[in-house]
């Protein structure tokens, strides 16, 4: 399945203008996805599958929002970021200094 970002984006924050919550304050939305994101930590360390998946989901739907509030589309910026990686030379995982 091909997913359209930007459409997702739009959805996310209309969801949350929907039910009140905010859709300005970048930083508020930063600390909750890192909330999120520690959410996901416990699912893993738990081996909780579905719960997993659903955190992954939460924070997933996190960063849709925050890339539509900064006017950015999160689709054409993971793409030019894997391009970016693709041409990085790693020695054992490590990004190599050449």
């Amino acid at each position: 399945m091909i997913i359209d970002t930007k459409k997702l984006q739009k959805s996310v924050i209309e969801n949350k203008k929907k039910h009140g919550f905010n859709t300005t304050d970048v930083e508020f939305e930063l600390l909750r996805l890192y909330g999120e994101t520690n959410e996901l930590f416990e699912a893993w360390r738990k081996k909780d599958k579905k719960n997993i998946n659903e955190e992954l989901a939460d924070v997933a739907i996190f960063l849709l929002g925050i890339s539509e509030i900064l006017d950015s589309d999160l689709g054409e910026d993971i793409v030019k970021k894997m391009k970016i990686n693709e041409k990085r030379v790693y020695k054992n995982g490590i990004k190599s200094s050449n």
